[in-house]
C-alpha cells in the first residue's frame, strides 16, 4: 500500500483481442492493484472480448473502434483508416482526462493508438511482448518506451537491448494455485485414473484444423486405449459429440470450466502455439504437440513453436499437415514414456516464474522515478 501522503498511482493498460493478450493484462493489473493500490483503466477494441472480460474482472475499460488492416483485400482498408483516426482522437482524450503515471501496452489493436498518445503526452510507457517474433505495433512503439518486457531470448533483433527485461508471460493464477492430483483429475472427468490421457484444446472459439483432425481420428485413439479430453470451442457445434458417440474414454466439451484439472489430467497436450498457451505449458511442465495457427500476424505462432521444438521441448506439426499426421503423432508420443519425460524436463527448464511480479517491479520503479510525493493538480 502506498504511503498516505501519496495519491494512488494511475495506470493505463491497453491491448487485447485474444485471451493471449487479455490474461497477461489482467495478471499485471492484479499485481499492481495488490502492491500499489493502483487506479487502473483499460483501453481495448470495442468489438473484442476484452470489453466483457475486463469488466468481469472488476476493472473499467474504454473501447476504441480500431480494427486490423486487411492485407489481402486492400480496398477494405479505407474504413480501417477512418477507425484508426477516430481511435487516436479517443486515445488522446483518455490520456488527457485520466492523467496516467504510466501506460502499459500488451499487444492487440488498441495498444497502438493508446501508447502512441501516451508517448506524445510525455507519459512513460512499458511494452509487454509475448511472442518470440515481435509484433509490428510494439516495434513501432519501442523507441519511445522506458522498458520492454519479453518472454524469449534474442529479442534485441527487434528492440533496443538496454530496454529489454526478461520477465516471461503472466498466466492465469488459478492454473498454478489449483494444483490437482492427476488420478483425481482424470476421475473428475469420468476417465480411468491409469490410462494415458491427451488434452486437445483450440481455445474458446476452437481451432478448425485440430477439431477436424480429431473428428476423423478419434476412433483410432479410443481403440488404442488413449483417453481424450477434447475442447472443441463454441464454433464446432455438436460435431465433436457426434464423433464421440459409442467411444470409451472420450470427453467432448465446447468449453472447459476447470482448465487446471484438464491440464492435470493430461500427460500430453495438443494446442495452438499462442504465447499465453506456451507459457502455461512451460510453467505446468506439460509435454505438447503444437499446431501453429496460420491466421496470425507475422506468423508468430510458428516462430513460437519453433523456439520450443529447437530445444526438444515440444513437437511442432504444421497446420497444413495436421489432418494427415496429427493422430499418428499423438499415438506415437502417448505410448513413449521416455520421450514424454524428456519433453517434460525440457519444457519445464524454459519456464519463467512470477512474471506478473517481475513486470510490476519494473512498472513500480518507473512510476517512482516520476511520481511526486504530493497530489498533482
Amino acid at each position: 500500500m502506498m504511503n498516505n501522503n501519496r495519491r494512488r498511482p494511475r495506470v493505463l493498460i491497453s491491448g487485447g483481442g485474444t485471451g493471449g493478450h487479455i490474461f497477461p493484462a489482467l495478471s499485471i493489473a492484479n499485481a499492481l492493484r495488490r502492491r500499489l493500490d493502483a487506479e487502473i483503466l483499460f483501453v481495448g477494441a470495442s468489438d473484442r472480448m476484452e470489453m466483457e472480460r475486463v469488466p468481469a474482472a472488476g476493472y473499467k475499460i474504454v473501447g476504441l473502434p480500431v480494427a486490423g488492416f486487411d492485407r489481402r483485400r486492400l480496398w477494405r482498408n479505407f474504413s480501417v483508416i477512418l477507425k484508426l483516426f477516430k481511435s487516436m482522437r479517443i486515445a488522446r482524450r483518455v490520456v488527457r482526462d485520466f492523467k496516467p503515471d504510466i501506460a502499459i501496452g500488451v499487444g492487440g489493436y488498441a495498444s497502438g493508438p493508446t501508447l502512441k498518445a501516451a508517448q506524445k503526452a510525455g507519459i512513460p510507457t512499458l511494452l509487454q511482448e509475448q511472442n518470440s517474433y515481435a509484433g509490428v505495433t510494439n516495434k513501432m512503439l519501442a523507441a519511445g518506451a522506458q522498458a520492454i518486457c519479453v518472454a524469449y531470448g534474442g529479442m534485441e533483433r527487434f528492440f533496443p537491448a538496454d530496454k529489454i527485461v526478461m520477465t516471461g508471460n503472466p498466466i492465469r493464477k488459478d492454473l498454478l494455485e489449483q494444483r490437482h492430483d492427476q488420478r483425481k483429475a482424470r476421475e473428475s472427468f469420468g476417465l480411468s485414473a491409469d490410462r494415458a490421457t491427451v488434452l486437445i484444446t483450440g481455445g474458446s472459439l476452437g481451432a478448425l484444423t485440430l477439431n477436424e483432425s480429431l473428428e476423423a481420428g478419434l476412433k483410432r485413439l479410443s481403440e488404442a486405449g488413449v483417453q481424450v479430453i477434447w475442447q472443441t470451442g463454441k464454433n464446432f457445434g455438436d460435431r465433436g459429440q457426434q464423433a464421440a458417440k459409442g467411444l470409451k474414454g472420450v470427453v467432448v466439451t465446447p468449453f472447459l470450466t476447470d482448465m487446471a484439472a484438464a491440464y492435470a489430467a493430461a500427460n500430453l497436450v495438443v494446442a495452438r502455439a499462442g504465447a499465453g498457451t506456451i507459457s502455461e505449458l512451460e510453467l505446468l511442465a506439460k509435454p505438447c504437440i503444437l499446431v501453429p495457427s496460420p491466421n496470425v500476424a507475422e506468423d508468430h505462432q510458428t516462430k513460437n513453436a519453433q523456439a520450443l521444438a529447437e530445444q526438444d521441448a515440444a513437437i511442432m506439426v504444421a497446420d497444413a499437415d495436421a489432418r494427415g499426421c496429427l493422430i499418428d503423432e499423438i499415438l506415437r508420443l502417448a505410448g513413449d514414456r521416455q520421450k514424454l519425460e524428456a519433453m517434460r524436463t525440457n519444457i519445464s527448464s524454459l519456464a519463467l516464474h512470477d512474471s506478473d511480479e517481475k513486470i510490476a517491479d519494473r512498472v513500480e520503479s518507473i512510476i517512482k522515478a516520476g511520481l511526486p510525493a504530493t497530489s498533482k493538480s
